[in-house]
């Protein structure tokens, strides 16, 4: 099952990789400007951040076969509906749909992460789906460039979008619900949206998330930008190398998963190793401040690598944080509403991006993205309390509780 959620997030990625891939020739197309195409990256990041909440709550009610389905099919015909994109306007339009699809594959992962792995095993069991992104991301410059060399930018939306539809027919043919799913050890008490939106956890899970998922962001949206603007590389440049931090973000991804079993091995608690190895996650994040500052931009790459696989070494001892909180039958509404509230912070963050970007140049931003980790992590070491399953008592929460 989790061979699914890896291929489901291979193919997110490739959907949302493909914009910025042919970004260089679709801004001369559409006459972008670097704020206009922030703001095409705005909206996806709009419709990604409100459905990010309400996809959580789908999937849970739904399940994580159907919620699952559900979220693919939508992305997938949105990633196909840009190939009849005309202008500016058209695409943010399509880029938007696509944000709502997109939105759902996380909660839906890390819930089915919770189904079917013990607490110890999910870090490594999220690493190893969440690499899926890297695979995406890796798979996206040479694909994408070569179909938009050979057969244009339509091609590229089109063909990407055809896998996700091969995928929606493998699972509802051979996806199988968890081990002992009907057993009672296996039900719990579901909290309330309320009582979820009001715990201490997922307020200050979600605010560490404000400041550490827009690393992501940055590098997924902006880096072959970067690559030909910044550097003035060619496109055939960065058909031919800009999957190489994708690469190493990938490994990043399982480093993560490993480094919180061996803090476990060494007698810490699940609380201070998750966050010990999230925290040594963010000084790798730290070395992008040296990246536009080298002159050899396999240097600048090779730093940008290591940045990245930080960010997914962190986002492998995140994404289990909620099951470890909270019962599974909740767990894709707590990281959906999560994500909802870091994604705002995202679309914040674009927005300045491409602000300093224009007015000043990419050090600003490099340096912007290398120091917020920190805060994030901050954040959770000093406001966000022990990670263990939540105990409501019936008698102060009766009236907000349902199952």
């Amino acid at each position: 099952m989790i061979a699914f959620a890896f291929l489901a997030t291979t193919i997110n990625y490739l959907d949302r990789q493909s914009l910025s891939v042919a970004a260089p020739l679709l801004r001369v197309q559409f006459h972008m400007s670097d704020v206009g195409y922030s703001r095409i990256l705005f909206a996806f990041l709009l419709a990604y951040t409100v459905m990010n909440g309400l996809s959580g709550i789908m999937i849970d009610r739904l399940g994580t076969r159907i919620g699952y389905a559900v979220f693919v099919g939508w992305w997938s015909l949105s990633s196909l509906l840009q190939c009849f994109a005309n202008s500016t306007f058209s695409l943010g339009a399509f880029r938007f749909l696509l944000g709502l699809g997109e939105a759902g594959n996380w909660p839906a992962a890390a819930k089915l992460v919770a189904e079917w792995f013990p607490s110890e095993e999910r870090s490594l069991a999220s690493g190893l789906f969440n690499s899926g992104s890297a695979a995406g991301a890796i798979l996206a410059p040479p694909l994408i460039v070569l179909l938009v060399l050979r057969f244009g930018w339509r091609a590229s939306f089109a063909c990407v979008s055809f896998l996700g539809f091969v995928w929606l027919i493998g699972w509802l043919l051979f996806s199988t619900p968890p081990p002992n799913a009907d057993s009672p050890a296996k039900r719990s008490v579901r909290p309330s949206i309320r009582s979820i939106v009001r715990s201490r956890f997922t307020a200050t899970f979600t605010v560490s998330k404000v400041f550490i998922d827009p690393v992501w962001y940055f590098y997924t949206f902006w880096f072959p930008e970067y690559l030909v603007n910044g550097r003035h590389e060619s496109l055939s440049f960065v058909g031919h190398y800009a999957w190489i931090p994708f690469l190493v973000a990938g490994a990043g991804s399982a480093v993560g998963g490993f480094l919180s079993k061996g803090f476990l091995r060494c007698h810490l608690s699940l609380t201070n190793a998750r966050k010990a190895a999230v925290t040594l996650s963010c000084g790798m994040m730290a070395m992008a401040i040296l990246a536009v500052r080298v002159d050899s931009v396999m240097f600048c790459i090779a730093l940008i690598s290591i940045a990245m696989a930080g960010y997914t070494a962190a986002l492998a001892n995140m994404l289990p944080m909620p099951a470890d909180v909270f019962p599974s039958d909740s767990v894709a509404s707590v990281y959906g509403i999560a994500s909802m509230g870091s994604g705002f912070g995202g679309m914040i963050f674009m927005l300045v991006t491409g602000w300093l970007v224009q007015w000043f140049s990419y050090g600003p931003a490099f340096v912007l993205f290398a120091l917020l980790p920190f805060i994030g992590v901050a954040v959770q070491w000093l406001f966000m309390g022990p990670l263990s399953q939540t105990v409501i008592s019936s008698q102060k929460e009766t009236s907000i509780l349902h199952e």
